[in-house]
């Protein structure tokens, strides 16, 4: 069975729920997901929603975090928060037996949070050193330096994690007001399944809602990616250099033509050893072990963005080879052998990517999220199929926005 949409009034809402039933394994897998709740909220105090999911992985103030743990653990229920750019979730997962227990410390959870200032203490001084032992990750290095310049004066110029100095600078209550922000009743969808009844889950799961307040609900803002390229060199005691760039790619998250730029990502550079990039870079010239591109494309926000690693003395022969390989690639498209070697991966991968109860019931939530139809896969699939290759290098030559690539470089 797969997943329909359903609703569950409360308070005056109808908050929707995607629901999918499965007779097969005795498991229950629930998912509070709150829209436009993730750190694409986080401009004026980076990593406060990351600092806000590990307060709440904390346990209660009543148990604490070592027996409210145990608690979880002896009944085999796992309950985690954790935050994405435009969402945070909070999701439990257990045995069907254990489903009403679950239920009832989560709602312990939500009432008692351990809110406490040695709490604070605790995930802020792990988060610190975690970010001091990736001071030495150049591919983070370039990576955060990359999104500083192209997204500056936006959520997504941070890492999630936040600096150090932000993350110093964090109160108790700045926490709390972020909670009470994030438990927004009118941006929270839910998602459940496995063995249960959903008219008893939805009469079982309202008083938990009675933790989250009704606040005003705003759509998820589209933030602009620089429309010039820019360049940045981190200079660092480094024996190769970390090359990142991106560029401009202009597509709605719902668009049709969304299959066209899945196979078009593909090619370019996200299909390992038959990509454009590997081949030109790593194949043919030797600069690099390994460099990839492809195409992310969300509510908030959509680009190409690659990587690759090279040699000191090849750093500006591999940059300008990207940026060739990509004007090549928009001006002349992509070859016959290269669609068909494309469709029959991504045609023969696809059953892989919902192996699992948990994977299928994430991509319903997607979805639903994105606005389109629970076949849109299907429908993906066979729209793929019929593609031909004047409609994709069309498609590909009417996105000039790409050569607009820039780069971040960590080099010595």
């Amino acid at each position: 069975m797969g997943a329909t949409i359903k609703s569950i009034s409360y308070d005056g809402l109808k908050i929707p729920a995607i629901y999918e039933k499965h007779k097969t394994l005795p498991i229950f897998n629930l998912q509070l997901i709150f829209q436009n709740s993730g750190y694409i909220n986080d401009k004026e105090n980076p990593g406060l929603t990351n600092l806000t999911a590990k307060i709440l992985n904390e346990g209660t103030m009543s148990d604490g975090a070592v027996k409210f743990a145990r608690k979880l653990e002896s009944n085999a229920i796992s309950i985690s928060a954790n935050s994405g750019f435009e969402t945070f979730v909070i999701e439990v997962s257990c045995l069907k037996q254990e489903y009403k227990k679950a239920l009832k410390y989560l709602e312990e959870l939500l009432k008692d949070p351990n809110l406490t200032q040695e709490t604070l203490e605790k995930v802020r001084t792990l988060q610190i050193s975690k970010l001091e032992q990736k001071e030495n990750d150049f591919d983070f290095t370039a990576s955060n330096g990359l999104k500083g310049m192209i997204y500056k004066d936006t959520a997504l110029a941070f890492p999630s994690t936040g600096t150090k100095q932000s993350l110093q600078e964090m109160s108790l209550e700045d926490i709390k007001n972020n909670i009470n922000s994030i438990f927004n009743l009118n941006n929270l969808i839910i998602a459940v399944g496995g063995d249960l009844v959903y008219k008893d889950f939805k009469e079982d799961i309202k008083p938990l809602l009675s933790n989250f307040k009704k606040h005003p609900s705003l759509p998820v803002k589209k933030i602009d990616i620089a429309d010039k390229p820019q360049n940045k060199e981190i200079v660092k005691e480094t024996q190769q250099s970390y090359i990142y760039f991106a560029s401009p790619f202009n597509i709605e998250v719902n668009s049709e033509d969304n299959y066209k730029s899945k196979v078009a990502s593909f090619i370019l550079g996200g299909s390992g050893f038959g990509s454009r990039l590997m081949e030109e870079i790593r194949v043919k010239n030797g600069l690099a072990y390994s460099a990839y591109g492809y195409i992310t494309n969300k509510k908030s926000h959509s680009h190409f963005t690659g990587y690759l690693q090279t040699k000191l003395e090849n750093t500006q022969k591999a940059k300008q080879m990207v940026k060739d390989i990509v004007k090549e690639f928009v001006k002349n498209g992509v070859t016959k052998d290269e669609l068909k070697a494309a469709k029959k991966f991504l045609l023969g991968s696809e059953p892989l990517r919902t192996e699992t109860f948990s994977q299928r019931l994430n991509r319903s939530f997607t979805l639903y999220y994105k606005g389109l139809p629970m076949d849109y896969p299907q429908k993906e699939l066979e729209k793929i199929e019929k593609l031909s290759l004047e409609e994709l290098n069309d498609f590909i030559k009417s996105h000039k926005e790409i050569n607009q690539l820039s780069f971040s470089i960590v080099t010595k």
